[in-house]
């Protein structure tokens, strides 16, 4: 069905828009961002990805990188099928992502403050007393004796050193009172 006349506006030229900025940003989306520093330094945008990646020593396609030998194969075939080895010209790039892959992982999970904070004070006010923490009117959300259990081995499992310094602490205090 078309167009009721007169629906239709004029385009107007937009003065007050930045087109360096906006074809920079255009040109931005188009070609990503790579992620990894060490192919970003060496990359080169006059060259394809085919040819910068070989460059690296790496490969674009993995299938054809490392092929399936096929079982009925004569000897004479596998000579002509072989094909030249690329130059690698950049080869600090794959040592440095082999270095970079061979160091240990960091461990990246910690417990938050307010659990911490919690299980201290359990501790500190009740013992092992399990039950009488359970219905202390700190235990906001009404945890039971063995779910406050759990959240106190979990605190000893991730933190060992200061859970023992904290054990002494109480210890300690324990005797200056008596």
């Amino acid at each position: 069905m078309p167009k009721a006349k007169g629906k239709t506006r004029r385009q107007k030229f937009g003065y007050n828009v930045n087109r360096k900025r906006l074809n920079r940003n255009a040109r931005r989306k188009a070609a990503p961002r790579i992620e990894c520093s060490h192919i970003r330094h060496a990359w080169d945008h006059a060259k394809s990805v085919r040819q910068n990646l070989a460059e690296m020593g790496l490969a674009m396609d993995p299938n054809k990188a490392v092929p399936l030998r096929k079982r009925k194969v004569k000897a004479m075939e596998m000579d002509a099928v072989e094909r030249p080895q690329e130059l690698v010209r950049k080869p600090y790039v794959l040592n440095d992502l082999e270095a970079e892959a061979s160091l240990p992982e960091k461990k990246g999970n910690t417990l938050s403050r307010d659990l911490i904070d919690y299980v201290r004070y359990m501790v500190e006010n009740h013992g092992e007393d399990y039950k009488a923490m359970a219905r202390d009117e700190k235990n906001y959300y009404q945890d039971t004796p063995k779910q406050i259990r759990n959240k106190i081995n979990v605190y000893k499992r991730f933190y060992p050193a200061e859970w023992q310094a904290f054990v002494d602490s109480l210890q300690k205090n324990k005797m200056e009172v008596e």
